[in-house]
């Protein structure tokens, strides 16, 4: 996928490729936009900010249908869910929703964590949703901008040390922001 990405990045059409993979991540398809994102900022990074931008605002669409789907259709697909890897992460969710409100879907956003998962949560818990679009917009812009830039200025080195430490960097907010939640709370 990735190679086949760094061809679609070149194409004149590429962007609206790089938008229809964002939206239908956030909500239902399992490979995440970075693997279009960063190929076509490295392959021409005077648009890195328009690639990201679209990035976002196709992810943060997505993300909608995805708390649409929680919303009104759940009973629907929860059979699937729970026969699916993705129960687990599901469970997560609820879980996070229950402690962390907005700053779940804020982490999911930016982090490695199935942000689709969270996405159908967010709808099935009734989260509140300008909430939930804030959170969207800021976790997911932060990470899109961030592979973005990393692409923008790191050219080709700083493409292979993402791809060995994004997930780690996800990780390390996830940890910080647990840790600023509870200061808050306990604090």
């Amino acid at each position: 996928m990735y190679q086949r990405a760094m061809v679609w990045a070149r194409l004149p059409n590429a962007p609206w490729y790089l938008s229809a993979l964002s939206f239908a991540e956030s909500s239902i398809f399992p490979i995440p936009p970075d693997v279009m994102l960063a190929p076509m900022s490295l392959a021409n990074p005077a648009r890195a900010w328009r690639f990201a931008m679209i990035t976002t605002v196709a992810s943060v669409l997505g993300g909608l249908l995805g708390y649409l789907i929680g919303v009104s259709l759940f009973d629907v697909i929860e059979p699937h869910l729970r026969a699916s890897h993705y129960w687990e992460a599901y469970q997560t969710a609820v879980i996070w929703f229950e402690q962390w409100g907005f700053w779940a879907i804020f982490v999911a956003g930016f982090s490695p964590i199935p942000y689709k998962v969270f996405t159908i949560a967010a709808g099935s818990l009734s989260m509140a949703l300008l909430p939930f679009t804030i959170a969207s917009v800021i976790g997911r812009g932060m990470r899109f901008f961030m592979v973005a830039g990393l692409m923008k200025w790191g050219g080709a080195k700083m493409e292979a040390s993402l791809h060995q430490y994004v997930d780690r960097i996800g990780w390390v907010t996830v940890g910080l922001v647990a840790i600023a939640v509870t200061v808050k709370m306990y604090g």
